[in-house]
């Protein structure tokens, strides 16, 4: 099935569109586990394994999928790549769609490796298999049209999909993106071009396997993207620990509430570290996490058309 299919389709079954990142930091971690590992890279790996099975329990039943930063992992090295590896298969078996934020790029035989290892399969003893298991992957257009439609060819043949970066959520965004060429910015350029790939792989939902990263950070470049490009599903970052609001991410979203995921990671996995949390749940780091979930839905259904998922039949 087309991704932006089965991502709509999950979105309807659990009434929201939210994103829960895992982005998993030893320091950060719930007071005391850390204690419970052997002091070494192979001890605070198994760490966040814990960690994010535990976020994953919580959050399995309330969002339609998770959001893993490879870099909080691959830090640790093999140890912590593998840790990255069975969480996300964990998350896959608890009926969640998993995208792996790595933003990937290359050109030719080396993006087509990428692509394979993230959303396709490998050749191992005569039979293929998929190495990650991912349902989406964030990645990078600056190496032009050759560096994504290795992606898109894999995410097709696989029913998975990608994500663009195209206004990103961080503060220096403007350096680039915000550059003029022909009369228009490096941002606007991306986002055509994108819509240009995307238009051939769009599912019976209307919308296509090639969504674009579109930061809550930058809310009236949200709007004029969302009108400027229907069809082109939006993972919106910033909402959150970044200073996003619901009404900064209101313009992402179509009229039934569809064409947006918008992702929450410091702001929901470290929930139980704000002075409110401890106060209320202690050391239930897992019912502050759960907590801030249902706010987030809460926001969301009441400042944004996503409410109108709730009325959405699930099949």
């Amino acid at each position: 099935m087309n991704f932006a299919d089965r991502l709509n389709q999950a979105m309807a079954r659990v009434g929201n569109p939210v994103s829960v990142g895992i982005d998993p930091r030893p320091e950060d971690l719930p007071a005391g586990m850390l204690d419970g590992f052997a002091p070494d890279r192979a001890g605070v790996a198994e760490a966040l394994q814990v960690f994010g099975k535990g976020v994953v329990d919580v959050v399995a039943p309330l969002v339609p999928l998770v959001k893993f930063q490879a870099a909080f992992y691959e830090v640790y090295g093999p140890e912590g790549f593998a840790a990255l590896h069975a969480t996300a298969a964990y998350a896959r078996e608890k009926g969640l769609l998993v995208m792996i934020d790595g933003k990937r790029n290359d050109i030719g035989s080396t993006a087509e490796a990428y692509a394979r290892a993230y959303l396709g399969k490998v050749p191992v003893g005569g039979k293929f298999e998929a190495p990650w298991q991912a349902d989406a992957l964030t990645v990078n257009a600056y190496l032009g049209g050759d560096g994504i439609a290795p992606f898109i060819k894999v995410a097709a043949q696989e029913g998975k999909g990608i994500f663009v970066l195209v206004r990103t959520s961080n503060a220096s965004a403007g350096d680039f993106q915000d550059l003029i060429a022909d009369g228009k910015p490096i941002y606007r350029h991306v986002a055509e071009r994108l819509a240009g790939w995307a238009a051939p792989h769009r599912g019976e939902s209307g919308y296509s396997l090639a969504g674009a990263v579109v930061g809550a950070t930058y809310p009236e470049q949200l709007a004029e993207l969302r009108e400027a490009f229907p069809g082109i599903i939006f993972l919106v970052p910033g909402y959150g620990t970044q200073g996003g609001k619901a009404a900064d991410v209101a313009a992402g979203f179509d009229e039934n509430g569809f064409g947006a995921l918008i992702n929450n990671s410091r702001g929901i996995t470290f929930a139980y570290n704000r002075p409110a949390a401890l106060s209320q749940f202690g050391k239930n780091w897992q019912g502050a996490i759960e907590q801030a979930v249902h706010d987030m839905i809460e926001d969301l259904a009441a400042n944004t058309s996503a409410g109108k998922l709730r009325d959405k039949p699930t099949s």
